[in-house]
C-alpha cells in the first residue's frame, strides 16, 4: 500500500480487537510518541459504534479508554457522541479541536458511518487528522475508516457480498476485524466468497484479534500486537506478523 492508496495526514491505527487492554500498550505508546509523548497528547475516546447497544456499553468503552490512556500518561476525555444528532451538535467541537488523538471503539460499523458522515464532528476529526493528529479505530472503528464495508448478516447470504460505502478516509481498503475468528462467525465458505468478490483495485485487510496495523508519520504500514494481518488482493493473500512492513 503506497501513500497514494491510503491518503495523507497523521498516524493511523487499524485494530482487530483489544482496544484499551494491556495487549495494546506497545502500539498505543508508539502512537503517543508520534505526538511528542503522553504529556503532549490529548486523547478523545469516541464510543459511537456502540450507540445502538445497551446504554452501559458506550459507558464501559468510555471508562476503559479513559483508564487505559490515563495509565499511559496521556490527558484523555470521552465524548459520548452516540447518534447522528450528537455528531451534528456543535457543543462537541471545542473538545475535538483541542484533541490530537481520536479513538473509535467497536460496535456496529454502519451505525458509526451513518452517525458521522457529513457532520461537523467528522469534518473536524478529518481536518485534525490531516493536520497531524492520530486517528485509531478498533473493529467497527477500523471498518468505518475504509472505502467500503459490509454487514456480517449480509455476508452470509448467497451471491456476491453487498459493499456499502464507508467514511472513505482509506478509500482502497476494506477491513475484516477479528479475522482469526471470522470463519467461526460466518463460515469459511463466506470468507472465501468475500475474498473472491473484492471490488476492483481494492485491498482487503484481515486483522486478527489483539493485533493492529499502524502507519506512523511518513512511514509504511507495520503490524504490531500478538497475531497476524492478512492482506488480500486480486493476486492472492499473505499473512504478516508483528514487526512486518505491509505492502500490496
Amino acid at each position: 500500500m503506497t501513500s497514494k492508496e491510503v491518503g495523507h495526514g497523521g498516524p493511523i491505527a487499524l485494530v482487530g480487537s483489544g482496544e484499551f487492554l494491556p495487549v495494546m500498550d506497545e502500539t498505543d505508546l508508539a502512537l503517543l510518541e508520534q505526538l511528542g509523548g503522553p504529556a503532549s497528547t490529548r486523547v478523545v475516546i469516541l464510543p459511537t459504534a456502540s450507540g445502538l447497544e445497551d446504554p452501559e456499553s458506550p459507558a464501559r468503552w468510555s471508562r476503559m479508554g479513559v483508564e487505559h490512556f490515563g495509565r499511559l500518561g496521556a490527558r484523555v476525555d470521552a465524548a459520548p457522541i452516540l447518534t447522528r444528532d450528537d455528531a451534528l451538535d456543535p457543543r462537541w467541537l471545542p473538545l475535538l479541536e483541542a484533541a490530537n488523538f481520536f479513538y473509535f471503539s467497536g460496535g456496529n460499523p454502519l451505525h458509526l458511518i451513518g452517525s458521522m458522515r457529513d457532520t461537523p464532528t467528522w469534518a473536524t476529526i478529518r481536518r485534525r487528522h490531516a493536520e497531524g493528529a492520530v486517528l485509531a479505530g478498533c473493529s467497527a472503528g477500523a471498518m468505518a475508516m475504509c472505502g467500503r464495508t459490509s454487514r456480517l448478516r449480509a455476508l452470509r447470504e448467497d451471491g456476491p457480498p453487498e459493499w456499502i460505502p464507508a467514511l472513505g478516509l482509506l478509500p482502497r481498503l476494506i477491513v475484516l476485524p477479528h479475522y482469526d475468528r471470522m470463519a467461526g462467525f460466518v463460515g469459511q465458505d463466506v470468507v472465501d466468497r468475500v475474498i473472491k468478490n473484492l471490488p476492483e483495485d481494492t485491498v482487503l485487510l484481515g486483522i486478527e484479534e489483539d493485533t493492529a496495523l499502524t502507519r506512523m508519520n511518513g512511514a509504511a504500514w507495520r503490524v504490531s500486537g500478538v497475531r497476524n494481518v492478512w492482506v488480500f488482493t486480486s493476486h492472492g493473500g499473505k499473512a504478516h506478523g508483528a514487526g512486518d512492513v505491509v505492502v500490496a
